[in-house]
This record gives C-alpha cells, sequence and structure tokens, in this order.
C-alpha cells in the first residue's frame, strides 16, 4: 500500500504544473502569416504565444464580428478554476498520505480519480461551449458577412481538440503542457488504486 500511497501523493502534485504552464493552446496558420498566431490557455487567463498574438487575433475577429478575447475578469472560470485545482491538489495529497499511514484504503485514491475526472469533463464542456458562443455570437453589424453555401451564417468555432479548416486558416486546438501533466498526474492516481486494489486482495501472513 505504501508504492501505492506514494504515487497518490506524486500524482496530484503534477496538476501544480497547470500554475505554471498551459492547459490548452489553439494555433492560427495562414498563408499570410509565415509565423502562425496562438493563443495559450491558462486556468487563470489566455496568452499569446507570442508577444501581439491576442491583439492580432481580436483585429482578424473584429471583421467578422467575432467578440474580442475574454480577460481574466470577464469569466468567473478564470477566478474558479484556481481554486478547484489548488483544493484537488491538497485533497489528494492528504488521501495519499493518510493511505500511506493505513488510514485509509485504495477506494479512496479511485473516489478522487473518478471526481477528479468529473470536474475535468465539466471543464470540457464548458470551455466547448465558451467556444460555440465565441464563433457564432457574431456581430450583424461587422464588416465581413460570410454565409455557407446553403446561405446560413458561417460560423467560426474553433474546434475543442483536433484541427479545422476556416476559410483559408488551419485552425489547431490541442492539450499544451499544463494538459499533460494533469493526465499523467490522473494517470498515476489511477494506478494507485490498481496497486493498492492489489495489495488487499493479498492473503495476510500470520
Amino acid at each position: 500500500m505504501k508504492k501505492a500511497s506514494i504515487l497518490m501523493i506524486v500524482g496530484p502534485l503534477l496538476l501544480l504544473g497547470l500554475y505554471i504552464f498551459p492547459l490548452w493552446y489553439i494555433i492560427l496558420g495562414a498563408p499570410q502569416y509565415p509565423d502562425p498566431l496562438g493563443m495559450n490557455i491558462h486556468i487563470s487567463g489566455l496568452q499569446g504565444v507570442n508577444e501581439f498574438d491576442i491583439q492580432n487575433i481580436d483585429g482578424l475577429n473584429h471583421y467578422i464580428g467575432m467578440q474580442t478575447l475574454p480577460k481574466p475578469e470577464d469569466m468567473w472560470e478564470f477566478s474558479t478554476f484556481p481554486m478547484v485545482i489548488g483544493i484537488m491538489v491538497a485533497l489528494g495529497v492528504l488521501i495519499g498520505i493518510l493511505g500511506y499511514l493505513n488510514k485509509v484504503s485504495y477506494k479512496w485514491f479511485i473516489g478522487w480519480f473518478l471526481l477528479m475526472s468529473i470536474l475535468g469533463v465539466l471543464g470540457m464542456y464548458d470551455f466547448n461551449q465558451w467556444l460555440v458562443d465565441y464563433g457564432t455570437d457574431l456581430d450583424p453589424n461587422a464588416i465581413m458577412k460570410l454565409t455557407n453555401p446553403d446561405g446560413t451564417p458561417m460560423t467560426y468555432k474553433p474546434p475543442l481538440l483536433g484541427h479545422v479548416k476556416m476559410l483559408n486558416f488551419d485552425v489547431t486546438s490541442m492539450p499544451a503542457t499544463g494538459g499533460w501533466l494533469m493526465f499523467v498526474g490522473m494517470m498515476l492516481t489511477l494506478i494507485a488504486g490498481f496497486l493498492g486494489w492489489k495489495t488487499s486482495k493479498k492473503p495476510v501472513k500470520n
């Protein structure tokens, strides 16, 4: 149980990387931009990959009526997510320490993993809803009004994950360093739960 408990301590600690590294990134590439425009999505706000990327993205979006990119004070998520991550890290480390001291069973490890998974799914759903609103709620007085072949207004929702072609832009959305650290950390807690379960199945020696 001690090996499992050590993994249970290390796993949540990897989530602290979210305070340093971006969780996600979106890259926009086009022939007129030799250096693609990029946006890093941190749990506390948005940052351009390069110095003027956010400004340039907002400038492009203005022509088609998209909203300006939100500042930290514009979205409750940017103040709530850091607190949630901090609570989950502290809870996970506490569970790991208690497991090391044989005060709790492996079921608590699995419980933490399931709770973090649910929070992760809810976070991804919220992020996708923001992308939908960002790409479809367009200013009717925009300079450029583009339509689909059937005459319906064109939408500009970036992909949640993967690549899509929007006009002459190639848009790619992928996990960044913080996202991968979170994934590895969660996998370690799952392995901890599995090792704890295996340990519990071993016969007790008299």
